[in-house]
This record gives structure tokens, C-alpha cells and sequence, in this order.
């Protein structure tokens, strides 16, 4: 009886956070500016929001705009849907600023892809759907808060699956070192996955999150922590570009970094389905998919892992269109996968060091 009613409360807390964490739009909302302003009360309240007087008009006119977004297009016959979330009295500049990592303007910087091969190429029959959360080989959702190092995210994602995939040991590894510590990147500034999975195979690995932890900007690197590494790569591969079969290949196999244009309005507000919406090939966010499905209708989609917190999309997760028309994928997601190679053993950690999940 007890353990019964500790489920219900459960449930119910767990009800009770969904609906806090969800404001929906209504037509009473937008018949005047004052309830407007009164639902943007309301969602300056859910998400802790402090502005002085004259940002906050400033704010609650961007905000006005984004609600009328969001209510058109969810009014829309789309396969996804968007909603208020955190970043709703931002414009989309302001958005695209906030976790940029301005990936096409450091390849352009390095010149071209580096010429790898690809493990994976013979991979016959690739399961129909494959999700690498079900497997424990993907760690919570991150958040990457106001700093440009998504590329830092999407690379820890790729090592840490691979790490569980080849020692059974799920391990959260640090993003700080990456930030602070690999030069041919520019930390919050932005910067490419395969020279992050370099240098953590030049360095002789990656340490844990919990001795290195996330600060969310520039920093001293600490040589210290940087010298006590826990998991080792043996280098990175990149996808076949403008080959989603390719992609799919590799993600039958492991978690895979790509990037993707994170730029577009839909994008900033989704909240759920199998997102099919307007956007480009501008690369300048990173990313991993961390598998990929079909919808009970036949729509074929990726699951893509982002760093905005659980709060954004699908607990901090969505879901992309697959097998689109352009070679290079929704959002261009095809255009830049890599993921590591992992042969050798970890080295044995130091006292204090370990961090199993």
C-alpha cells in the first residue's frame, strides 16, 4: 500500500512538472496587448526571467512577436510543434549568438575536410531503428548555457558512447577541458569536432566531468586535471559528406558528432514531433545523433542530442527529418559527421577521478 502510494506521488509530480514546464498559447492570450503582457508575466515567472522596466518592454515586444510565430505555426498542419520555452523574448539574432559555434567559419579557416577512411562503410543491413539512450551509452542531457561550445558537447558525446560501447562503463566527461585547454578551437568562440577529437588523442585522453566541470565560458587551462585523463580515443573518422545512407551506417554502429544550421526560428522554439521545417546549410552549431526511427505514419527521422538543456525540445532532445530530398540532409546534418576510434585500453584513473554513471 505504502510503495502504491509513493507511485501515485510520483505520477503525479511527474504530471505536475510537465505542465509547469509547458505554457500554452490561447486565443484569449492574443485578443489584447494586456494579456499578452500578462502571459508574458506569467512566462518571466516560470523561467525566472529578471528585467528592468525598460528591457522589459523592450523584451515583451520581442516576446509579443515569437508568441504569434509559435501560435501560427502550431496552427499549421506540421509534423512538430513549437512552445515558450527559455528562449522566448530573445530574437533570433540574439538566439544565433547565444550558442554559435560557427562551424562553416572554422572549416573555411582549416580548409578541407581531412581525408579519413570509413569504418562503417561495410555495414550490411543496418537495423531499422536504433537508439543509443536504450543501450546506456548516452549521458544526460547538458546544457551548454551562454557560450558558443556546442562543438565541445557534440565531441564529449561521440567519446563518451564509444567509451561505453567498448569498456561496458558509461562515463560523463568534461567539456571544460575542451574549452579551456584545445588551441586549434576558440572555446565559446566556437570551433570544429574532429580538432577537438584530436586533441584529446595528442593529449592521451579526456578527464571526467566531475573533476573538470562545466563553466559555460573561456578559462585557464588546468594542466593539472588536463594530465589526469580517464578515457582515450585513437583518432576520429569522418562520414562520407552528403551521404545519409553513409550517416545512417555509422550510427548503426555508434554515436555520431554533426553539425547542423541551428539558425531558424522553428528550430529555436521546437517543442516536440519530427521537425521538417525551413532551414539552410550555414553550419554553426554541433550536435550528435544518437540514433535514428520511423514514425507509425512512415516518417523516418535522426535523434539528434543537442546542449540546451532539457528544457528545449524534447527533453533536450529532437527529432530531425530523414531521407529528405538535398544530399546534404535537413539543416545540412549530413554535411559534417565525424565520430571517434577507440582501440586501446583507458589508462587506470587517478584516486578520485572516477566517475561512473
Amino acid at each position: 500500500m505504502k510503495m502504491g502510494k509513493v507511485f501515485l506521488f510520483a505520477v503525479l509530480l511527474a504530471v505536475f512538472i510537465g505542465v509547469a514546464n509547458s505554457l500554452e498559447i490561447t486565443e484569449k492570450d492574443l485578443a489584447s496587448d494586456e494579456n499578452l503582457w500578462n502571459l508574458y508575466e506569467r512566462w518571466r515567472s516560470q523561467h525566472t526571467v529578471s528585467r528592468d522596466l525598460t528591457e522589459k518592454q523592450k523584451r515583451f515586444n520581442v516576446f509579443k512577436a515569437n508568441v504569434h510565430h509559435i501560435h501560427k505555426v502550431n496552427k499549421m498542419d506540421k509534423p512538430y510543434k513549437l512552445k515558450l520555452n527559455k528562449f522566448a523574448d530573445m530574437t533570433n539574432h540574439e538566439f544565433r549568438d547565444f550558442y554559435s559555434s560557427k562551424i562553416k567559419h572554422f572549416r573555411m579557416l582549416k580548409g578541407s575536410r581531412s581525408e579519413t577512411g570509413f569504418m562503417h562503410a561495410n555495414t550490411e543491413n543496418p537495423p531499422a531503428s536504433v537508439d543509443w539512450r536504450k543501450q546506456g551509452a548516452v549521458t544526460g542531457v547538458k546544457n551548454q548555457g551562454k557560450c558558443g561550445s556546442c562543438w565541445a558537447f557534440s565531441t564529449v558525446v561521440g567519446v563518451e558512447g564509444i567509451n561505453k560501447l567498448k569498456t561496458g562503463q558509461l562515463v560523463s566527461l568534461s567539456e571544460q577541458e575542451l574549452v579551456d585547454c584545445e588551441r586549434d578551437n576558440e572555446g565559446c568562440n566556437g570551433g570544429l569536432m574532429e580538432n577537438a577529437y584530436e586533441f584529446i588523442k595528442k593529449s592521451g585522453g579526456i578527464t571526467t566531468e566531475r573533476m573538470y566541470p562545466y563553466t559555460a565560458r573561456d578559462g585557464h587551462c588546468d594542466l593539472a586535471k588536463m594530465n589526469a585523463p580517464v578515457v582515450t580515443i585513437d583518432g576520429h573518422e569522418m562520414v562520407p559528406a552528403n551521404d545519409e545512407n553513409a550517416l545512417m551506417k555509422a550510427v548503426a554502429n555508434q554515436p555520431v558528432s554533426i553539425a547542423m544550421d541551428a539558425s531558424g526560428s522553428d528550430l529555436q522554439f521546437y517543442s516536440e514531433g519530427v521537425f521538417s521545417g525551413d532551414c539552410g546549410k550555414e553550419l554553426d552549431h554541433g550536435v550528435a545523433i544518437v540514433g535514428y526511427g520511423t514514425t507509425l505514419d512512415g516518417t523516418k527521422y535522426w535523434i539528434v542530442k543537442n546542449s540546451w538543456g532539457e528544457g528545449w525540445g524534447e527533453q533536450g532532445y529532437i527529432r530531425m527529418q530523414r531521407g529528405v530530398d538535398a544530399a546534404e540532409g535537413l539543416c545540412g546534418l549530413a554535411m559534417e559527421a565525424s565520430y571517434p576510434v577507440k582501440t586501446s585500453s583507458n589508462p587506470t584513473p587517478a584516486p578520485g577521478t572516477k566517475d561512473e554513471l
